[in-house]
């Protein structure tokens, strides 16, 4: 994962914006500690970050077609990169052998559409020196960040993270996943549109299917140069994607698995308060699938000093975002203390397959699925925002392989009727039954339970009780007066919301963050299905209790079923 800034369009001097260009790259160092570069004409310049996890020693950007006359920065990965290679129908002057520079090349002979050709995660922009023209492009959901901004002279710039762009531009935006822009065009074009954001799927699940796609996007994932692992909180899903990565550790991806992995020591990481519930599980999780386990410790004032820090780096006063974000923060900075670059994440299955509580209350298979799709298409702004900006802080890239293009079109073309999850049934129930021999009973069917809930309840606890030390009950009603944008409606958030502002001077930054009458769904559709919902400030999933209570009863239930049906080896066995 890197960080670039992007300068189009100025009026003022090349000397000036290539020194401005340089400030704002230093406010993204943190997401590529490893190597700056900078492009500059008399048209544009970007500055480049490096994290060097593909072809290390050789990609450093930005990237040159010198044949072209074009210039790249990217923040991403490009999985299929070795693939797009045979697309292409003329011959390049390849520079190295990073995932990146095919993107070039890619433009030089497609143009816009090279967006839909990549299976992957990325922002990049692109400068044209003929032309003058400049085109600017972000992944399908938005897993990458990116902004945009444009100066009050008509200066267009993008940036990584918002961060670079404060007190530089007139306005800030974040910029829409899925999307491209140019200076041609002059306005964003969607280039991810897929079929099911607009149709109901009426498709049949296949469990083998739904099972060898997701490894498929796992193993795609494992591209990587430098020493990796596994995120595990305990759950199903980073639980899922840690076990289906050991299974292919010992090969190297890149050669089709044909050589010896440079990396064959798979190391897990867990993160929680003192005897929190997700350490407990994650270590089983880990003893199952034969990973080096570390588990990091944090106390509630470690987590409580490191909130400035956090909203500073999360660039969000969003309620659920910042409880589950400074855990994953403090996880960071041990993460990358033990020379580890790149993470796999569990991200993205509960917008898939309808795992948050409240989807037990769904009317309708298509309003589940319309909840899904809403749940996806705001991901940027939510757990994307949260995993990447949090790993990124410290330098390290999180790869979140739930949302890969190809995994998420099958998917989410599964009729959503088989998702469902009505009454005592668990939800997640078809992605559990496609990895029966893969896991622990116990692990394989515990109860969803949020992040920031599961790392210890006291967390969440800690953090109302500060909100309330620091703002008052007049504070809260007059809210409106002191945040007449994008107000907050509870004390926790009215609390992140201050620090949020002492540190964006932009007025538009707000504009950025998302605020609800309840964080807990953030939906209308959703508070329709239940009153429950429709009064709830309190986005901690322990709050469903109804559903809570009868999902853990049917677990339970569940678990003592199946630990009868095989005994440990053989599901260890399985596994490996």
């Amino acid at each position: 994962m890197c960080g670039f800034v992007g300068i189009f369009g100025f009026k003022e001097s090349l000397e000036t914006a290539r020194g401005r260009a340089l400030e704002m790259a230093k406010t993204v160092r943190h997401r590529g500690p490893d190597w700056s570069g900078i492009y500059s004409s008399d048209g544009a310049v970007l500055a480049h970050e490096r994290l060097s996890i593909v072809d290390v020693e050789h990609g450093a950007q930005p990237l040159l077609d010198v044949t072209a006359g074009r210039a790249l920065a990217v923040n991403g990965e490009i999985y299929n990169h070795v693939g797009l290679r045979a697309a292409l129908k003329l011959p390049h002057a390849w520079k190295t052998k990073s995932d990146c520079e095919i993107i070039l090349y890619l433009y030089d002979e497609y143009g816009p559409a090279v967006c839909n050709m990549l299976s992957g995660i990325f922002a990049f922009a692109l400068f044209d020196e003929r032309s003058g023209d400049f085109f600017v492009a972000r992944d399908h959901i938005g897993i990458v960040p990116l902004y945009i901004g444009w100066g009050s002279d008509g200066t267009t710039y993008v940036a990584s993270e918002m961060k670079a762009l404060d007190g530089v531009c007139e306005t800030i935006r974040e910029f829409p996943p899925g999307h491209h822009y140019s200076a041609k065009a002059g306005k964003f074009v969607k280039w991810y549109d897929p079929q099911w954001a607009h149709t109901l799927p009426s498709r049949k699940v296949s469990l083998q299917e739904l099972r060898s796609s997701l490894e498929a996007a796992v193993k795609q994932q494992m591209m990587c140069d430098v020493p990796y692992g596994v995120l595990i909180s305990g759950g199903l899903d980073s639980s899922l994607i840690a076990a289906l990565a050991a299974r292919h550790r010992f090969k190297r991806i890149e050669s089709g698995e044909t050589e010896e992995a440079w990396w064959p020591r798979l190391h897990s990481f867990s993160v929680g308060l003192e005897n929190s519930p997700d350490m407990k599980h994650a270590r089983d999780v880990a003893a199952h699938i034969g990973t080096v386990h570390h588990e990091i410790v944090f106390t509630v004032q470690e987590g409580l000093d490191a909130l400035p820090d956090v909203i500073r780096h999360l660039e969000t006063f969003d309620v659920t975002t910042i409880r589950a974000g400074t855990p994953m923060y403090l996880m960071a900075r041990k993460i990358k203390s033990m020379g580890i670059k790149m993470v796999l994440s569990g991200e993205g299955a509960d917008e898939v397959f309808g795992g948050y509580l409240y989807f037990h209350m769904a009317p309708s298979a298509e309003e589940f699925h319309d909840e899904t799709v809403r749940k996806i298409f705001a991901l940027s702004k939510y757990d994307c925002c949260r995993a990447n900006k949090a790993m990124a802080a410290w330098g390290v890239e999180a790869r979140v392989p739930f949302l890969d293009k190809e995994f998420l079109d099958y998917a989410m073309s599964i009729n959503p009727a088989e998702k469902m999850c009505p009454g005592e049934k668990i939800e997640k129930g078809i992605l559990r039954e496609a990895f029966t021999d893969l896991l622990p009973q116990a692990i394989l069917w515990r109860q969803k339970e949020q992040f920031s809930d599961g790392v210890g309840y006291s967390w969440i606890e800690s953090l109302k009780h500060q909100a309330e030390n620091k703002v008052s009950d007049q504070m809260l009603a007059e809210a409106s007066k002191r945040f007449p944008r994008q107000t907050p409606t509870s004390k926790e958030g009215y609390f992140y919301r201050t620090i949020f502002d002492g540190i964006f001077n932009n007025p538009t930054a707000c504009l950025t963050v998302p605020v609800g009458p309840s964080i807990a769904c953030s939906t209308p559709t959703a508070f329709l299905w239940s009153q429950q919902f429709a009064s709830m400030n309190d986005p901690s999933g322990r709050a469903v209790k109804g559903i809570h209570v009868q999902a853990i009863d049917h677990v339970r239930s569940v678990e003592n079923l199946n630990s009868s049906k095989a005994p440990s080896g053989e599901r260890v066995a399985a596994a490996e």
